[in-house]
């Protein structure tokens, strides 16, 4: 069983804001992503997709998105973005998913022996705001790490995703780092960064543990092999 992750779909099957308003990198992009998806992924293997999964506002339009992805080969797992209105409550988003497909949200999810947990995450400014957001997505993140605890068995492999990247801006660590680096880790996918001035690192490592950038228009429209290296 492999695992791959991408973020940042930003779907738009049932409304009209297409994405190639922002550049080459997203002219037909998901018919790349999906060329890519479909000569990697077997049945059995993974793809986790940290968030910004659609443009849609409601659940039903979600739905369509969604049945996008669903058609590709593989087990899905998913978190929220900051853009994905649609997701409610944990109840209704697991309504209008399919089979094989998941989302996590305070709880973790375990596929085989690869157990996977995570959360949205927030940006951390000096805003009041900003910095009562960010610490609920810490509790978030510390409830989801929990779970895994309770569940985890000697040889599983665990996964957080994050929909911002998880450490400052200058890759220094800051709480939620902290929060994950408490927890035997072994990988943390994360996107949120865009644009062909981005000058994000694709792998990150914090200890032993890689942390990987897949915001799809930065990794060339590709999947990302997690846990291969």
């Amino acid at each position: 069983m492999k695992v791959f992750a991408i973020s940042d779909l930003h779907l738009s099957f049932s409304t009209d804001k297409p994405m190639d308003i922002f550049g080459e990198s997203w002219d037909n992009y998901f018919d790349k992503i999906s060329c890519d998806w479909m000569e990697k992924v077997g049945e059995n293997d993974i793809v986790l997709i940290a968030g910004d999964i659609s443009w849609a506002m409601g659940l039903n339009d979600a739905a369509i998105d969604i049945g996008h992805v669903n058609a590709l080969s593989g087990k899905k797992v998913i978190i929220k973005g900051n853009h994905d209105y649609w997701w409610s409550s944990y109840s209704k988003v697991k309504s209008i998913l399919p089979p094989e497909m998941y989302a996590v949200q305070n709880n973790c999810v375990k596929i085989g022996n690869v157990i996977i947990a995570g959360t949205r995450g927030w940006n951390k400014t000096s805003k009041e705001d900003d910095l009562k957001i960010y610490n609920r997505e810490l509790g978030r993140m510390k409830l989801s790490l929990d779970s895994v605890e309770k569940i985890r068995e000697e040889g599983d492999k665990v996964i957080v995703m994050t929909h911002y990247p998880p450490f400052n801006v200058d890759l220094s660590n800051n709480e939620m780092t902290d929060v994950i680096s408490s927890y035997d880790v072994d990988a943390v996918v994360y996107g949120h960064l865009h644009g062909k001035d981005c000058r994000a690192e694709r792998k990150v490592f914090k200890g032993k543990t890689c942390y990987y950038l897949t915001s799809c228009d930065l990794v060339g429209n590709q999947l990302v092999d997690i846990l291969e290296d």
